[in-house]
């Protein structure tokens, strides 16, 4: 037995991977899939709280993205809310001793950001055709060799800037606060913790409304 959990432990930290960070997404999902599910099993015409408050959530989301993406994005919405949801509820689990947000963790964001990579291009291909190539080929023929590497990096850089913006705010975020925790564990801590939920709230609107700006810009007419 014991040869076997050796042999577990250290292929986790040969492949890289935080148990801890596995965990706490893992609950995470499973906290916001039974929130979900007892909001909307017996759905009221008089909500009760939990209802009430699941409603006010997804309605601000809603009202969110058609306002960024227009009426033709609302079939774009359950990406665009569970990203939001579960980006959010990541960066404020870490506030609470004990948890570690899994967004603190550079492969979590890396995930999202290749599926909203993926899912732009995608949507661009299926609402343009293969007309959508044509803008990494410039206006003329002749600025193909200078437009293709520069619209190839700009695309590229799309997911990494989603990824490392999204890291470094909440990595930064949690090590003040644990640095701040061992150097003065009362009172002194409170006011980081609300600068903390405010700017979680704020990095998540801005991967959700970049998100957004992509796919949405995949679809205009100018391509």
């Amino acid at each position: 037995m014991e040869p076997l959990i050796f042999f577990h432990t250290s292929l986790f930290k040969d492949v890289g991977v935080n148990m801890t960070i596995v965990f706490n997404t893992l609950f995470i999902v499973a906290l916001l899939s039974i929130l979900s599910f007892m909001a909307s099993r017996n759905l009221q015409i008089y909500p009760g709280r939990l209802q009430n408050v699941m409603e006010v959530v997804i309605d601000g989301l809603h009202s969110l993205l058609v306002d960024t993406m227009g009426e033709h994005g609302k079939k774009f919405f359950p990406l665009i809310a569970t990203l939001g949801l579960f980006i959010l509820t990541s960066n404020l689990i870490g506030i609470i001793p004990g948890f570690e947000s899994p967004t603190a963790n550079i492969n979590t964001n890396a995930a999202m950001a290749l599926v909203v990579f993926f899912m732009t291009h995608i949507v661009g291909v299926m609402t343009h055709g293969i007309k959508y190539l044509k803008q990494f080929l410039g206006p003329v023929w002749w600025l193909i060799p200078l437009m293709l590497p520069i619209e190839i990096i700009s695309h590229l850089s799309r997911p990494l800037s989603l990824t490392f913006r999204l890291f470094g705010n909440i990595a930064g975020e949690d090590i003040v606060l644990l640095v701040v925790l061992l150097l003065v564990p009362l009172l002194v801590p409170l006011p980081i913790m609300f600068l903390m939920i405010f700017t979680s709230v704020v990095q998540t609107l801005v991967f959700m409304l970049l998100a957004m700006m992509y796919i949405s810009g995949a679809m205009e007419e100018g391509h």
